[in-house]
């Protein structure tokens, strides 16, 4: 199993946002957005069948703009969001909505990779999560143990918690809170607990790290200077309620207990670079200056490592290694995959049952 390849998957346009579709449990399949200012841009839904050890696609066009974040309903599995830019009066915007897969495309396609005969579709436009006194939208959150009518959007200083009605096709503001203080504060990641029945999101702005109540739209904890320099990513251990990882421009990553944040848990400097902490039964710390891959995975991981949270928090044990670079990376529950620069890297897996941190 160690000594397996890697499956590529070559895109057109240069890729930074993927998602694993977490509403379809039967099939090990991710959604890619790419980035092109010339062209339309597109969507690749891409499943691993891993008794074959092939892949199998469809391609859908997201004409609106090119894709900086993507996240798929829990719910739905014909449902996602995406957040991407578009021109107005010469000035850059960051939008978000909420589209819709045509409906033969739900269940995965059985096209191999270089089967470029077929059209690509189009994604329905369900609504958009209107931002017209809030620019600038980060990333789009659904609640992750929900019916995929809850989603919450950071824009600028703004976090924004919405009801979506009528099939998905009307957004309503429910709530909302705003960062206080000096200066412009903006927000740039945000996750969703799936913990004490998805009432807490943790946020993250310029070195701060926050916890709030969905319930109330209230602060409940604030992790300041948690690192030396922005912030880029965070992730909620899925097996342990109260742990949060979050990484930064320090290349540092850290783990921190929400019950105690005077100083965190664990502090791992292992990259030149860090921009995404991922929890699964291990935990994925994506950089770009090595790699680490557990013995369960196939191939490699580029830039990412897993750490098995056994131990924590005393010794930490690293999994393999592998040198290379990557743009981001994330989980379904079979695989793993990775962007690097224009190439997906599909690393299937094997849950670990003594990774239980």
């Amino acid at each position: 199993m160690e000594d397996d390849a890697p499956v590529i998957y070559g895109l057109e346009f240069q890729a930074r946002a993927l998602t694993p579709q977490t509403a379809e449990t039967d099939a090990i399949r991710f959604l890619v957005g790419t980035q092109s200012l010339k062209y339309d841009n597109q969507i690749h839904i891409i499943d691993f069948d891993d008794e074959n050890n092939i892949i199998n696609k469809n391609v859908l066009l997201h004409q609106a703009g090119e894709i900086w974040h993507i996240s798929a309903s829990p719910a739905d599995r014909g449902v996602l969001a995406t957040c991407y830019n578009r021109t107005s009066d010469s000035k850059v915007l960051t939008c978000a909505a909420v589209w819709r897969m045509p409906k033969e495309l739900e269940s995965g396609s059985h096209e191999s990779p270089d089967d470029s005969s077929s059209t690509a579709q189009t994604l329905e436009l369900l609504c958009h999560l209107d931002n017209t006194a809030h620019s600038n939208m980060a990333c789009v959150v659904w609640e992750p143990m929900g019916d995929g009518k809850k989603i919450i959007s950071l824009a600028d200083n703004h976090i924004l918690l919405w009801d979506l009605q009528e099939s998905s096709s009307q957004a309503v503001l429910a709530s909302s809170a705003s960062l206080g203080g000096k200066g412009q504060l903006k927000f740039t990641s945000g996750r969703w607990s799936p913990h004490h029945n998805c009432t807490q999101v943790a946020t993250a702005n310029d070195t701060t790290l926050r916890g709030w109540d969905t319930r109330s739209m209230s602060q409940i904890y604030c992790i300041e200077n948690a690192h030396g320099q922005l912030v880029r990513d965070l992730d909620f251990n899925p097996n342990k309620q109260y742990y949060l990882a979050s990484c930064g421009d320090d290349c540092k990553v850290k783990f921190w207990d929400t019950r105690n944040v005077t100083e965190p848990v664990k502090t791992l400097e292992e990259h030149s670079h860090c921009f995404q902490p991922t929890f699964s039964l291990v935990c994925l710390s994506v950089g770009t200056r090595e790699t680490y891959s557990k013995p369960a995975l196939s191939g490699k991981l580029p830039s990412v490592r897993p750490w098995d949270w056994g131990r924590l928090p005393g010794s930490v044990s690293r999994c393999g290694t592998s040198v290379t670079t990557t743009l981001t990376t994330s989980w379904s529950s079979l695989a793993a995959v990775t962007a690097e620069s224009s190439f997906p890297t599909w690393c299937p897996s094997r849950r670990s049952p003594s990774a239980t941190w």
